[in-house]
């Protein structure tokens, strides 16, 4: 092989090893499982879909309009946490984040971990979990708790806040150019 591909394959190594994971987070409805996969694909890390790691009795409890306790939320974070730790190379992560604790829960496993905050109105994640409803098990009674629980992590370093109402592709592009400016920082 020659020297050229050696030194590049080596570099991309290490930038492999060096990327940042990061999490895609609101409320319910905010669109963080569209903007997860576009920037999975963006980014060619893997995606972590966080609705996919609940368990069958908090999937239950949604589903009946019952809301999460942080007791609840405890295993799945933890699990969140471990699919973090078991991607060094970087991934793509959906979660709602709502609570600092949870976050920095999530921080734990990775502490580059970077945000991208999905911010929309009640109004509009009411009518987006509403217009769902068929097809997902979160109970449209739930939003209004999401937002009881949110604290909002504007003020966080790594974290970029983005109106969730943008179109889909503006979210993508804005989330992986963010991303970009990190990785070229290592």
């Amino acid at each position: 092989m020659p020297p050229f591909f050696e030194d590049y394959w080596i570099a991309l190594s290490k930038k492999m090893e060096t990327m940042k994971s990061i999490v895609i987070m609101g409320v319910a409805g905010c669109g963080k499982s569209s903007v997860g996969a576009r920037v999975a694909a963006a980014t060619g890390m893997p995606l972590v879909e966080g609705d996919d790691h609940h368990s069958p009795a908090n999937r239950s409890k949604m589903q009946q309009g019952i809301a999460l306790t942080d007791a609840d939320r405890e295993g799945w974070l933890a699990t969140l946490s471990e699919q973090i730790r078991l991607h060094p190379q970087g991934a793509v992560v959906t979660c709602s984040a709502l609570k600092r604790t949870y976050r920095d829960r999530l921080r734990a496993a990775a502490p580059d971990l970077l945000f991208a905050f999905l911010e929309i109105s009640r109004t509009d994640a009411q009518a987006r979990v509403t217009a769902r409803a068929a097809s997902h098990f979160f109970s449209t009674s739930l939003v209004d708790n999401q937002f009881a629980t949110l604290q909002s992590p504007t003020c966080e370093a790594g974290v970029l806040t983005l109106n969730a109402m943008q179109p889909l592709d503006g979210l993508q592009a804005a989330v992986t150019a963010w991303l970009a400016t990190y990785e070229e920082t290592l």
